[in-house]
């Protein structure tokens, strides 16, 4: 049952993206479709994650995909800021992180 669920999620995927590219949207919005998209499936993991580590590593990457967001909009609008708010990201999802995996290896924040 685990299988044909995965492979059914994964030709999900590849017909989704095949609609978006396929469609006559400018770029940018193509861009962000697939990224909210990928949202969605990450925020299916933070919600039915078995564990806490699989919670961890669908906030991790949610933090990638608003980095990509900001990235996008950095290239599409000229905006510098934009990457300005991607690095600032970066470093505070990085930090939570390290400070979840302590948490759950059950050490203190000072060792």
């Amino acid at each position: 049952m685990k299988k044909i669920r995965w492979l059914l999620g994964v030709i999900g995927i590849i017909l989704g993206i095949a609609i978006v590219v396929k469609s006559d949207m400018p770029l940018m919005n193509k861009y962000m479709v697939i990224i909210l998209f990928a949202g969605f499936l990450v925020l299916y993991r933070l919600v039915k994650g078995p564990t806490a580590a699989d919670r961890s590593v669908a906030v991790d990457v949610l933090g990638i995909l608003v980095i990509g967001i900001c990235a996008i909009l950095a290239i599409f609008t000229h905006k510098s800021w934009y990457m300005d708010i991607a690095i600032a990201w970066a470093l505070q999802s990085f930090i939570g992180v390290l400070a979840l995996a302590k948490y759950l290896e059950g050490r203190n924040f000072d060792d």
